[in-house]
């Protein structure tokens, strides 16, 4: 059951954030999974102060919390004129600093691991199960991410076409009238529940993996948004159970070898897809060539 669980959890997350993945690559904004990774730090850190426990759902607030403040305030520096990946920069670095500096002020107090936070640790997640009237439900990590993909996928079938308009045409969606503004913030605040759901359990590392890459591969093969997200679920659930039997045959860390075989998928979409591929647009020079000469 252990391989059962590691890979379940390493798909929930494949499948939250690659869905999501497929709105931000297109928006050009793959990097806010990572500026939100890092700068929950200080919620999870004040919430351990404050309440002076690790419950999940605590922790869950405080860092939910902490990524939408680093959601408005991206966009805040972005409509100051400031570019957009210096807003991101600026950001979730001065926001993850505080949050070393409050747990290192007060180490004694604050059971917390930088490492794990950083780079969690996939497989310890069937020691920590949820038991309800006397019955063992499974891990705790399996039910949050299960029902924040529900989240995910309600939202996102709901308001499909909604965030779709927004994704390729925010002009066109504000003449038509659709509030831009709100759908962009509920895909930042969709962004910021699935990753520190996800974090918790896998580290900060699998989550941006899955965030970026498995969408980016997806843009490879196909000109379809619903395709798309097919392709980068799909991808994303290949990447987690593909990664971990290579962790074990190399007795390597999990999380690293599930992003690592996401990135050999990516080069080779890179390389061999049909209509975006090295090989796809070096046949097509090459035809031009030879039409020209």
């Amino acid at each position: 059951m252990t391989d059962f669980w590691i890979i379940l959890t390493g798909t929930l997350v494949a499948a939250t954030c690659g869905i999501l993945g497929c709105f931000l690559v297109l928006r050009k904004m793959a990097m806010v999974g990572d500026a939100i990774s890092h700068s929950v730090l200080p919620g999870i850190a004040i919430a351990f102060l404050i309440s002076s426990s690790r419950d999940s759902m605590l922790m869950l607030f405080g860092a939910a919390v902490l990524g939408l403040i680093t959601v408005f305030l991206i966009q805040l520096l972005q409509n100051s004129g400031l570019q957009s990946d210096a807003s991101i920069g600026i950001v979730f670095t001065a926001l993850f600093a505080i949050g070393v500096i409050i747990i290192s002020r007060n180490a004694a107090h604050i059971d917390l691991d930088l490492d794990c936070v950083l780079f969690g640790e996939i497989a310890y997640v069937q020691w920590d199960t949820w038991v309800w009237n006397g019955y063992d439900m499974g891990p705790v990590a399996v039910w949050m991410l299960g029902g924040t993909l529900l989240i995910v996928l309600a939202a996102i079938g709901l308001f499909y076409k909604q965030f779709k308009l927004c994704a390729f045409d925010p002009a066109l969606a504000a003449a038509v009238g659709i509030p831009v503004a709100l759908f962009h913030y509920m895909l930042m605040g969709l962004v910021s529940l699935s990753t520190v759901a996800s974090f918790e359990s896998v580290g900060a590392i699998l989550v941006v993996g899955m965030l970026i890459i498995p969408a980016a591969t997806a843009y490879l093969l196909t000109d379809r948004l619903s395709m798309m997200i097919v392709y980068s679920v799909l991808i994303g659930a290949i990447s987690a159970t593909g990664g971990y039997y290579a962790a074990k045959w190399l007795d390597a860390s999990i999380a690293g070898a599930m992003v690592t075989v996401a990135g050999i998928l990516f080069v080779l979409a890179f390389i061999l897809s049909p209509s975006h591929g090295l090989v796809a647009r070096l046949g097509k020079r090459r035809r031009m060539n030879s039409a020209a000469a």
